[in-house]
């Protein structure tokens, strides 16, 4: 009887002392949302806090809380609400969406925030940006032209606000280029830039020459007219410095630099074009003229499975982005089984990976990237090729 009444007094013991200090179990992890609730981006900001909630009903967990603020218009209200959002003892936030919305962020000690922009340079110290960056972007397409063997790749840049992360990111992913092109997106203006990149001038002129050196050559006149036929079918005469091109631009920008590489008799046929992530653009797979054309982006299945899922629990497609956030809070979860979220100074310094739907987070020294896919646009058709 002492015995029983022994293991009574020590099991219970276990259990006062589970109830007062096992406080992480029941603590909850509070994550706050910065994102666009009013203004015409409303609905984007909406979609984006409906994945969370979906993301938080797949995990099955009720430790997490979540608090959503609107950025609004501007960065002072981004402010603000991030100060809100300290008041509450949120330590970490998914957001802002917009890299000119985490202006005065620094202001807000004590909490990290992952932005969704793709944007790495110029943040404030307490901003990671999440979203598929040019680094992640420049990895995988350094991985491609390795397996193909490409030795001479040009990059072409527009003179836009991005050129200069794009330096960097060549540099920090140490891929190799003979010679980075800026271009001007004015069409004149960039016709002249590609014909000067690809000789056309004098490649057209070669053409030329060699058909009037056929016309007063001293061969059968039958043979003369065939093969001046078969030039006359040409554009130029001469190959291209170049094997391969990356062209760092999107829609119709993207369409027009391509067009005019066809325009100079440069084909995706001979030359392999190579762009950043598209997301999966479907009015690239009607302009046949521009394929093969190839590209990095997210897990295009994962992406699908998350949108039928999504439209399937809320009757609505949602944006890309919701999948980013979606994936950040199982990225959040799971590093806090595996440390103390409130050390936000350390939390993304250590190294780690996680596995989300978008793919492979990689995290180190306060920077997310991601391993991404490699897709191929042929014939209408699109193929992953890793």
């Amino acid at each position: 009887m002492f015995k029983t009444l022994k293991i009574i007094l020590i099991s219970t013991t276990i259990i006062l002392f589970t109830l007062e200090f096992g406080y992480t179990n029941e603590k909850k992890i509070k994550i706050g949302l910065l994102v666009p609730m009013s203004g015409e981006k409303n609905e984007l900001g909406q979609s984006i806090i409906k994945s969370t909630k979906l993301a938080l009903k797949d995990i099955g967990t009720n430790d997490i809380e979540i608090y959503p603020k609107d950025t609004g218009q501007d960065p002072n209200q981004t402010l603000q609400s991030a100060i809100d959002l300290k008041r509450l003892g949120v330590e970490i936030v998914i957001g802002p969406v917009f890299f000119e919305n985490v202006k005065y962020l620094s202001e807000v000690d004590g909490i990290i925030f992952l932005s969704l922009t793709n944007k790495t340079e110029s943040l404030p110290s307490n901003v990671i940006s999440s979203g598929v960056n040019s680094i992640s972007q420049l990895n995988a397409i350094k991985k491609f032209t390795e397996l193909n063997e490409l030795k001479k790749t040009i990059l072409l840049t527009p003179d836009l606000n991005y050129k200069e992360e794009i330096k960097r990111a060549i540099k920090k992913s140490k891929l190799k280029i003979s010679k980075h092109y800026i271009y001007n997106i004015e069409p004149t203006k960039l016709t002249q830039r590609i014909e000067e990149i690809t000789n056309y001038k004098i490649r057209k002129q070669n053409l030329a020459d060699e058909i009037k050196r056929i016309e007063l050559s001293d061969i059968d006149e039958e043979i003369k007219k065939r093969k001046v036929e078969k030039l006359n079918r040409k554009y130029t005469i001469g190959n291209v410095s170049f094997d391969s091109l990356i062209i760092s631009d999107f829609d119709e920008s993207l369409k027009s630099v391509i067009t005019s590489f066809l325009y100079t008799d440069v084909s995706p046929k001979d030359k392999y074009f190579i762009t950043l992530n598209q997301w999966f653009d479907e009015s690239l797979l009607s302009e046949k003229n521009i394929q093969p054309l190839y590209y990095p982006s997210i897990n295009k299945e994962n992406l699908e499975s998350f949108e039928n899922k999504f439209t399937e629990f809320y009757n609505e497609k949602p944006n890309h982005l919701s999948l980013l956030s979606y994936d950040l809070i199982g990225l959040i979860y799971y590093l806090s089984l595996k440390t103390d979220l409130s050390d936000t100074q350390q939390l993304f310094k250590k190294e780690n990976s996680f596995k989300g739907k978008i793919g492979v987070f990689d995290i180190k020294n306060n920077k997310i990237n991601h391993r991404l896919n490699f897709y191929q646009i042929h014939n209408g058709d699109l193929k992953k090729i890793f």
